[in-house]
C-alpha cells in the first residue's frame, strides 16, 4: 500500500519509518514527493543550497532493498531529511554559506550524516545558511524567508533547515548550534530545534568547533520526532524514548537578557509568561530568577563569534569572495582571538550548575525580539549587523 504525495506531506518521521519498515509505504514515492514539494517552494522560500535529486531517488531506492532484505537496523527507514551545508555530505559540494569556500565535492560523508544514513534516513538536499554560520539572517545569494510570514527571516544560522520544516518539506532536518544557530530558527519557524550536551554527538563542525561551543543537533516537528533524530545522531537508542513526567519541575522564569544594554521585546515577555502561567496550571513550581549575568562572561561568547571569524577567513579557498560583513567579523575577531579562554567555559559551567542546585528548568525567551526583516542583510555594513545581531538575540541562547 502506498499513500498519495498529498498526504505524505502530513506524515511525521515516526510513522513514516514504521510504515516502510512494514511495507506499507514506498520509500522512493516518499522521497519523490519531498522532492516535488521542493520544487514547489524552494523559490519563494530559498531554503536550499543543493537538492540531491538524482542521488536522493537511487538512496531512496537502495532503502527499499534493505527492507526487503528483512534489514532491521532502519529507525529512520525511508524519511526524507536535509542536512545544514555546514557539514560534508559525500558527492556534494560543501559552502557553508560562502561563495569562498572550494568547489569540490566532499570525498565522504560527516559522522553524524554516516549515522542518519545508516539509519535509513534520505538526504534530499542541503539547507541554506549565512556565511560561515555567523549570522542571525540566512541571506546570502538568496534571501531565506519564514514560511510563516514571508517578510521574516527564518533566522540562523540553521534558518534552511528550520524553514523546510516549517513548510512540511520534510519532517526530520539536522542543524548546528554555537550560540543558538539550531535553537533561534527553530522558534522563529514555530519548529523544535535541540543543541545537545558536549559529547553526545560528534562535533567537526568549521574550524574548530567554535571553541568547543558547536555541536550538531535535531530538528523536527514532534517530540517523538525530536528524540527519535537525536538517537540515531548520538548512536544511543534508547534517547528515543519519551516518557511521561513523574513528578513537578521547578521552574525558573527570566526574561532578562544576558548581554547587558538589551531589552526583551514586551510582546516575547508576554509570552514567556504566557507559558510560564501554563506550567503553574498543571502543577509545576515557578519562579521568577536567573543565574548572575557577569559582562566579563556575557562577552566571552561575543569575543568566540569573532574569533571564529577569523579561524574562518585563514581556511577559505578564495577570502576576496567573502562577504563584507564576515571581513569586517573576522577582522574584529583577530584583535580580539587572544582573549579566548576555556576557562570562560568552566566558569559558565560551574554558575550554571551551582543555580540548577535549586531548580530543574529554566525558561526563558530564545530571542529577544521577533525575526528580523528578510532582506539582504549580508550587504549591509558590518557593523549594523552586529547590531541587529546582537538586540535581536539578546544572548539567551548562548547561556
Amino acid at each position: 500500500m502506498t499513500v498519495t504525495g498529498e498526504r505524505t506531506e502530513a506524515l511525521t518521521a515516526t510513522r513514516i519509518a514504521q510504515g516502510v519498515r512494514t511495507g506499507a509505504l514506498d520509500p522512493v514515492q516518499l522521497v519523490g514527493d519531498a522532492l516535488s514539494r521542493i520544487a514547489r517552494h524552494d523559490e519563494v522560500l530559498a531554503a536550499f543550497a543543493s537538492v540531491r535529486t538524482q542521488a536522493a531517488l537511487r538512496d531512496a531506492q537502495e532503502v527499499s532493498g534493505r527492507v526487503a532484505a528483512a534489514d532491521r537496523e532502519l529507525p529512520l527507514a525511508g524519511v526524507p531529511i536535509v542536512i545544514k551545508d555546514v557539514v560534508p555530505i559525500a558527492g556534494e559540494v560543501l559552502r557553508a554559506g560562502s561563495q569562498a569556500t572550494a568547489r569540490a565535492p566532499q570525498a565522504s560523508d560527516h559522522p553524524v550524516v554516516s549515522r542518519l544514513r545508516r539509519a535509513g534516513a534520505v538526504v534530499v538536499g542541503a539547507t541554506t545558511m549565512p556565511e560561515a554560520g555567523l549570522w542571525l539572517t540566512t541571506d546570502g545569494d538568496r534571501v531565506t524567508r519564514n514560511p510563516w510570514q514571508l517578510e521574516r527571516s527564518a533566522s540562523g544560522s540553521s534558518g534552511g533547515s528550520a524553514a523546510a520544516l516549517a513548510a512540511g518539506i520534510v519532517p526530520l532536518a539536522h542543524g548546528t548550534d554555537g550560540l543558538g544557530s539550531i535553537r533561534q530558527p527553530a522558534s522563529a519557524c514555530g519548529v523544535l530545534g535541540m543543541k545537545p550536551s558536549r559529547g553526545l554527538i560528534p562535533a567537526e563542525v568549521g574550524p574548530n568547533d567554535w571553541y568547543g561551543l558547536a555541536e550538531n543537533g535535531p530538528m523536527a516537528t514532534t517530540v517523538a520526532d525530536l528524540a527519535l533524530m537525536l538517537s540515531v545522531m548520538a548512536d544511543v537508542p534508547e534517547l528515543a524514548t519519551v516518557r511521561p513526567l513523574r513528578r513537578c519541575l521547578r521552574v525558573a522564569v527570566s526574561a532578562k537578557p544576558p548581554v547587558h544594554g538589551v531589552r526583551t521585546d514586551p510582546g516575547v515577555t508576554a509570552a514567556l509568561f504566557e507559558a510560564a502561567a501554563l506550567l503553574r496550571r498543571n502543577g509545576h513550581h515557578i519562579e521568577r530568577d536567573q543565574p548572575s549575568y557577569p559582562q566579563r562572561l556575557s562577552m566571552a561568547g561575543t569575543i568566540r563569534w569573532m574569533a571564529v571569524a577569523a579561524d574562518y577567513l585563514e581556511t577559505v579557498a578564495e577570502p576576496a569572495l567573502l562577504q563584507p560583513r564576515t571581513i569586517g567579523h573576522a577582522s574584529a575577531g583577530r584583535r580580539v582571538r587572544g582573549l579566548v579562554r576555556r576557562e570562560q567555559l568552566t566558569e559558565w559551567r560551574d554558575r550554571a550548575d551551582a543555580f540548577f542546585e535549586s531548580y530543574d528548568v529554566m525558561l526563558t525567551p530564545v530571542t529577544a525580539t521577533q525575526p528580523l526583516r528578510a532582506e539582504r542583510w549580508s550587504e549591509r555594513a558590518w557593523a549594523a549587523n552586529v547590531r541587529a545581531n546582537v538586540a535581536a538575540s539578546g544572548g539567551f541562547a548562548g547561556m
